[in-house]
């Protein structure tokens, strides 16, 4: 009896694993309006997901769900939706574009096992395409390139695959070129078997039909497939010794030799097409499910030992413990909040119970569902490299790792950009203030990238985030989702506060009012830290002139203190705190004494360590006719803008540049006058910059008068 259960187990297990070879966590991610969530609806109408191709512009695809992404015809957050090629199971994550909603980019990444990077046939690789790259780069996302809208005017194959080798020093060749371009692109040449396809029909009437080789792309494939093994061959030991001895390699073993090199972060395939005709995305399936990873393929995932401190591993085939990420939050007005989770080994299940070792709290799970858009399947549970929401988590926020108790584990937290921009925000009536509350607080679970300060200067509520764009959405969420009407003020710039000079500093809170007192004495050493280290708290004390319980209140002391600078009340960053000395009463002294006195402590020494205000500057790209570069340049030197670069693109000039945000609102509009609408720009954040004396004085100042 025993024995043929032991072998039902293994049975289960071996299928468990074939199961997971067979599975593909996916993103697309790519610049804004490249297609993303266009190529999205044509893979799902491929896999059968969908009857009816949704459009964009019309506000009917599968993934853009929310009324908001619906109206503006762009991606805000991002949609997870599971369907099958063939016997794959894809599980797809669709993600914005715009650089606002980059938080969406940063945790599906985090979780996902490979990405499809989709560029522009025209405009090849944009700003924002270079920022999820390095996003993919920062978590090892094994990625294919898709060179979309091949049938645009002005589109060149080559010239974008140039662009990804040069701007993104990426090991990309092409594993299939397209037959004909703009107008007249009307099939593709497959590299790997060296065969020939032509497209036929329209939308959903596409098909695709072999035929024989056209004697226009015989040279250029023979050149680009030598050029491919070449580049494979320096990838792979095996490869090489085929190509050097000149054994030849066929189209299974040429393959399997993109697969490896793809996975181990070699080499990009890149392939081609135009996802809005529906025209070589059955070919670009083939290639997720051929070349990137399953999540058998790639590392165990890591993490640290919160009792032991020792870093450990968690593989997807570990049966001894169950180890998963929460990387999204969304709140749903059925089931309340859905917690958005990546397996990594083990498995969780409806009913059970499960350890969150970032908030030290057991949970228990109210239900499993299965992601689709905005619809749900109810699931009884799941596994190691499977993707699901999961209900009734009440303490666990995203970025929180979950296992069993019994061997936990702390996986890396995921990276949250800072904002740049904020504006004071009310309701439009007072007896919405608690509505209003309650909102921005779901908003900021599920938005980590929007944050929320209360300024006790001004009695105001301030909303922070990525940009204009950003907390306009926001503010639309809640009035739509929340039915709270607000009133907000003119977008500011988050400043930051930091220092030039190294001090010491006393800190001391004493307080006798009969009976027990307070007693509280820090003294501390104030430096400059490196740029984005935030704040730095080093203890260097010994011998008990501080008791180890005080410690951490004065730890908390200078981070709560650190949140309001003293030239204009914003946030403090990228300082150095050691305590080296201080005193104690054994009576008197307390927690909250010894986070007052850290506290006085350092604010003291903000005050005589020079310090200085810090500005947001962006990375600025506009694309614009030739006859407006001199009024666009003209412009951007009056906006503080520091010129990088410029370069040519057929007829019209791209000029990348560094300006401060400070100068940037309104610039929509601006561009639009100064070119006639003609032409068009990106921006995101880029790094923090000390603000101008004479501009420091004047928002000091204003912040004074407020």
């Amino acid at each position: 009896m025993l024995s043929a259960q032991l072998e039902e187990k293994d049975e289960m297990t071996d299928k468990a694993m074939t199961e997971l070879k067979k599975t593909r966590n996916i993103g697309i991610i790519a610049h804004i309006d490249a297609g993303k969530t266009t190529l999205t609806e044509r893979i799902l109408y491929h896999a059968g997901k969908i009857h009816k191709i949704g459009n964009v512009d019309d506000g009917t695809t599968t993934t853009d769900w929310m009324e908001e992404e619906q109206e503006r015809g762009i991606t805000i957050t991002s949609a997870a939706i599971t369907c099958f090629w063939n016997d794959r199971k894809l599980n797809i994550i669709d993600t914005p574009g715009h650089v606002d909603f980059t938080i969406e980019v940063e945790r599906s990444l985090k979780v996902l096992d490979g990405a499809v990077v989709v560029f522009c046939g025209v405009a090849g690789v944009q700003p924002q395409s270079e920022t999820v790259w390095r996003q993919a780069e920062r978590y090892g996302v094994p990625r294919i390139a898709f060179i979309n809208k091949m049938d645009r005017t002005g589109s060149d194959f080559i010239k974008a695959v140039n662009g990804i080798h040069e701007k993104l020093r990426a090991n990309a060749q092409p594993v299939e070129i397209p037959i004909g371009s703009e107008d007249n692109f009307r099939g593709i040449v497959d590299l790997i078997d060296m065969k020939a396809y032509e497209f036929e029909g329209e939308d959903m009437a596409v098909t695709r039909k072999e035929i024989p080789m056209p004697d226009e792309v015989k040279e250029s494939a023979s050149h680009y497939r030598h050029n491919l093994i070449a580049k494979i061959a320096e990838t792979d030991d095996v490869a090489m010794e085929k190509y050097v001895n000149d054994d030849g390699i066929y189209p299974n073993e040429l393959k399997e030799f993109i697969r490896r090199a793809t996975i181990k972060n070699k080499f990009i395939p890149v392939f081609c097409g135009t996802a809005f005709r529906n025209k070589g995305v059955e070919l670009l399936i083939d290639g997720i499910t051929d070349y990137l990873p399953s999540p058998l393929d790639i590392p165990p995932a890591k993490g640290v030992n919160p009792q032991t401190h020792a870093e450990e591993e968690r593989e997807v085939g570990d049966k001894k413990g169950t180890c998963a990420l929460a990387f999204k939050i969304m709140t749903d007005s059925f089931v309340g909040k859905l917690i958005f989770v990546r397996v990594y080994s083990g498995k969780l299940e409806t009913g059970k119970y499960i350890y969150n070792a970032t908030k030290n709290v057991e949970e228990r799970i109210g239900k499993i569902v299965r992601m689709h858009a905005d619809k749900q399947e109810i699931v009884t549970e799941v596994t190691a490299g499977d993707i699901a929401a999961v209900v009734g988590l009440k303490k666990t926020t995203t970025g929180d790792t979950l296992c069993d108790e019994e061997r936990p584990i702390l996986m890396e937290k995921i990276h949250f950009p800072e904002p740049v921009i904020s504006m004071a925000i009310e309701p439009a009536k007072k007896a919405d203030q608690d509505k209003l509350a309650k909102a921005l607080r779901k908003i900021v679970e599920e938005d980590p990238s929007f944050t929320v300060r209360y300024n006790q200067d001004t009695a105001q509520t301030l909303i922070n985030g990525m940009g204009e764009l950003h907390l306009d959405v926001i503010i639309t969420r809640i009035g739509r989702e929340f039915n709270v009407k607000a009133n907000v003020g003119k977008p500011h710039v988050a400043y930051k506060e930091t220092i030039k000079k190294k001090v010491e500093a006393t800190g001391k809170f004493i307080q006798q009012s009969g009976g027990r007192g307070q007693y509280g004495h820090v003294e501390i050493e104030l430096e400059p830290a490196e740029k984005g280290e935030g704040i730095i708290f080093v203890n260097k004390i010994k011998g008990g002139q501080i008791p180890k319980e005080y410690i951490s209140p004065i730890e908390k002391g200078i981070i709560n203190s650190a949140k309001s600078g003293v030239l204009a009340g914003y946030p403090v960053v990228d300082i150095k705190v050691t305590l080296y000395d201080g005193s104690f009463h054994e009576v008197d002294s307390s927690d909250i004494a010894f986070k007052m006195a850290a506290s006085i402590a350092l604010r003291d020494g903000l005050k005589r360590a020079t310090s200085v205000l810090m500005e947001p500057i962006m990375d600025l790209e506009v694309t614009t006719p030739e006859e407006y570069l001199g009024d666009v340049l003209g412009d951007l030197g009056s906006r503080r803008g520091k010129i990088e670069a410029m370069a040519q693109a057929g007829s019209a000039r791209i000029v990348h540049a560094f300006v401060a945000l400070a100068e940037m609102f309104g610039y929509a509009t601006a561009i639009r006058s100064l070119t006639q609408g003609r032409a068009t720009y990106t921006m995101e954040p880029s790094f923090y910059q000390e603000v101008p004396k004479h501009i420091a004085e004047k928002v000091i100042q204003g912040e004074v008068q407020k």
